[in-house]
């Protein structure tokens, strides 16, 4: 029976690049005898996000005309929509002593261990400020994002790869960490057609859950979906957020609306461009639609607070399937008594309770009181013991 969820991006199937079981170990061997190279460890996560079948339809590290497609006009060579690069860099000197035709072993640079083979079929310089000012919308080297792009190899190697190991993800969150077509199944099996993703990098905290109850009206159900990739420095680390969100929902949804599931997505504070490239691995995992809040996928000030919304309406029409739930500031309301948006919410602000992660982690570190209209009691509990423990 055809399923009725949306289509993978640009292709009628999913494209898992992840080597059959009973393949690895043997393509494991044989790549221990192959020129070993290192990747970063936002390399490394789009490689698991390859080899999930996450970034369906392309088929690995992307070639020259593929990357300037898509830092200037979001559109891969072949015409399909790609908001950001998906590219893999090299020194000068390693990528010279490279053989376009040659095969490589792709190793994780912290731990060495090997993750994939991949084939080159072409080596090249790219723009790297013409794509800081395209995908970021700034050069400026204290943007994270910015600061990993400048900080790249000189040289960009593209081609195809084979993925080996998902590294430590399916042991470290072996109920949380789920390939897009196990997702699929399991939306499938709920009888889901029309589901909302809720992308969350912090614990979920008030703002959050009003989101995503807001979602699951309009929908099917909602997929809370968590960043386990690296994150910025003072970010609460995912085993902790895991348990506070699920403590949330066991005790504030009702059961049977809402998954919590993680990918091994590494931030890159893009904004606008992140937004989009979270629409269509969303899209991927079988999801009709993302929520966009408030400065989604931002950094500092260098995007205005809903940019990431307006950008769904500057993509040509059917560039995605998986569309944008827009959804204004979020916040408690003393005069209304409960959480309320800008749109909805006739009160000056002086009766506003604003919710952020920011200002969360803030209270967190300082002891500080958290009232139960900013965050839920049994959540601040969880955060409060981990804050207590990272300073022991």
């Amino acid at each position: 029976m055809p399923s009725k969820l949306v289509a993978p991006h640009g292709s009628p199937v999913l494209r898992p690049l992840l080597a059959a079981a009973d393949e690895r170990a043997d393509m494991l061997a044989r790549a221990h005898a192959l020129k070993v190279i290192p990747l970063t460890s936002r390399e490394v996560s789009d490689l698991l996000m390859l080899g999930m079948g996450a970034y369906t339809p392309i088929d690995g590290f992307m070639g020259h005309d593929d990357w300037k497609g898509v830092a200037r006009d979001m559109r891969l060579a072949r015409g399909t929509f790609w908001p950001i690069p998906i590219t893999l860099s090299q020194a000068r000197d390693i990528a010279g002593s490279l053989t376009v035709g040659e095969e490589i072993a792709l190793a994780d640079g912290e731990s060495g261990e090997i993750l994939a083979t991949m084939t080159v079929c072409e080596k090249y310089r790219a723009d790297k400020t013409l794509e800081c000012e395209t995908v970021f919308r700034t050069a400026d080297p204290k943007h994270p994002g910015v600061a990993k792009v400048l900080g790249e190899g000189e040289i960009n190697i593209a081609g195809p790869v084979r993925v080996l190991s998902e590294g430590e993800y399916p042991a470290k969150y072996p109920s949380l960490y789920l390939r897009p077509e196990q997702v699929r199944a399991e939306f499938a099996r709920r009888g889901w057609r029309r589901v909302a993703a809720f992308q969350t990098r912090n614990p979920m905290h008030r703002s959050h859950e009003h989101l995503a109850k807001i979602a699951a009206e309009v929908t099917d159900g909602v997929f809370i979906h968590q960043v386990l990739g690296q994150l910025k420095a003072g970010d609460i680390p995912a085993e902790v957020r895991t348990r506070a969100i699920q403590t949330m929902i066991d005790g504030y949804f009702k059961p049977g609306i809402a998954i919590q599931a993680g990918y091994p997505i590494e931030m890159r504070y893009a904004g606008p461009r992140e937004a989009l490239l979270h629409a269509l691995i969303r899209q991927n995992f079988g999801c009709s639609h993302l929520v966009v809040g408030r400065d989604h996928a931002g950094v500092g000030s260098y995007y205005g607070p809903l940019d990431a919304q307006k950008i769904f309406d500057e993509i040509p029409e059917g560039a995605l399937l998986c569309r944008p739930l827009k959804i204004d500031v979020t916040f408690y309301c003393y005069k209304c008594a409960g959480m309320a948006t800008g749109k909805t919410c006739p009160h000056d602000s002086a009766h506003h309770l604003s919710v952020s992660g920011t200002e969360l982690r803030r209270r967190l570190e300082q002891g500080e009181d958290i009232p139960a209209e900013f965050s839920r009691p049994e959540v601040v509990a969880i955060l409060r013991e981990y804050y207590r423990s990272s300073k022991m």
